[in-house]
């Protein structure tokens, strides 16, 4: 007898270093395809303002173009940096012109965000009114005063000269002379963090370590962006505030921006939202599954969706025991391959692997007992 249909959501979000998350949702379907073709799978990649978000977006929304442009790079060095018009909206990530990867070495003090000002320029320049940021993955702790400055804000010490990129030139603006920004452009911040500005819960607190700061460099930072919050004004205690080394905060007040959490955008926008409640299977992933997967990241926030009402999986690179929760099955790629080396080396085969793993342990819909959910093979 053929077993009956069902319908397989797939909406993991990427595998940094790997895999996109379009790529692992279509792996992941085409594991489940071999095993069970005649189930409705739907692959939908996911993101939370992080890297990756601006593909995400494009591929729910086709039609548009990718523009391209060189831009000064977080180390100064030149990048390319890329943007998606779809109308008169224009779609972005911090972390595709100043993200931390893209650091010849690392300079928490120093790092500049002032190619996402260009990018953003150049969609503003191009008649886009709606400006949509993916803020993750920042190399810099600035308060998005790089930025600010190649859109034409004016930054200035005590005597006049303009005041050098990075976070340690905040201590020395004494001044500061906003851009012409048209009054018609909106600009809309999605953070995968709700992090105020200042404190040991702040921007240069939190993130500053994985930048490369040290604790000298965090007093330095946290210091810098207290006295750039005292010249711009603004709210430093506003959630997402710390995004992005305070982007978050500089968008807010110096542009009107507003913050918006980012899995949760994202899932409305991709259509996810309205996808989950008819599922018979959700299946979400990263490429570590820890704890911090339950505080806002896509995978969390796809389980917490879910609850109890759908059964769901967990499909990661890496998976660490402090992320189980009672009748939540996970796949570790890492355990599949044999290692994590092996995993990277070639993660299209690994999530083919759990797909199919995935579809052969699957208890069809009307055959479902009821006892708690199904628990698809490994």
């Amino acid at each position: 007898m053929t077993p009956p249909a069902a319908t397989v959501v797939l909406c993991p979000d990427s595998f940094k270093g790997s895999a996109s998350a379009t790529e692992a949702a279509d792996w992941l379907a085409q594991g489940w395809r071999q095993v069970r073709p005649d189930d409705t799978v739907v692959a939908l990649g996911q993101a939370d303002g992080g890297e990756g978000t601006a593909e995400v977006v494009a591929a729910a929304q086709p039609g548009g173009r990718w523009h391209e442009l060189t831009v000064c790079g977080p180390d100064r060095r030149p990048v390319t940096g890329r943007w998606y018009r779809h109308g008169s909206t224009a779609t972005c990530d911090l972390a595709q012109m100043s993200g931390l990867p893209l650091m010849g070495e690392l300079d928490p003090t120093g790092a500049t965000t002032r190619g996402l000002g260009q990018v953003i320029g150049a969609a503003v320049a191009a008649g886009c009114t709606l400006i949509q940021v993916g803020l993750g993955g920042s190399a810099s702790t600035d308060g998005g005063a790089g930025a600010l400055a190649a859109l034409g804000w004016s930054l200035t010490d005590a005597d006049g000269a303009p005041v050098p990129d990075g976070g340690q030139g905040l201590t020395r603006i004494a001044s500061l002379t906003p851009g012409d920004w048209p009054d018609e452009v909106e600009v809309l911040v999605v953070t995968d963090v709700t992090a105020p500005l200042l404190g040991p819960n702040g921007a240069a607190a939190v993130f500053g370590p994985q930048k490369g700061a040290t604790a000298d460099d965090i007093a330095l930072l946290d210091a810098a962006l207290a006295h750039w919050a005292t010249v711009l004004g603004g709210d430093p205690e506003a959630p997402g505030a710390g995004a992005a080394g305070g982007v978050g905060y500089g968008f807010a007040t110096a542009l009107g921006a507003r913050l918006v959490p980012g899995a949760d955008w994202v899932a409305e926008r991709t259509g996810l939202t309205t996808l989950l409640p008819g599922a018979d299977l959700v299946v979400t992933g990263e490429g570590r599954f820890d704890a911090t997967s339950w505080t806002g990241k896509v995978t969390g926030s796809v389980l917490t969706a879910v609850g109890d009402a759908t059964r769901s999986a967990v499909v990661a690179g890496q998976v660490s025991p402090d992320a189980a929760r009672p009748g939540l099955t996970m796949i570790a790629l890492s355990e599949l391959a044999g290692s994590s080396e092996a995993a990277l080396a070639d993660p299209q085969r690994w999530l083919v692997r759990a797909g199919s793993a995935l579809a052969e342990g699957f208890e069809p819909p009307s055959v479902h007992c009821g006892h708690g959910r199904t628990h698809p093979g490994r």
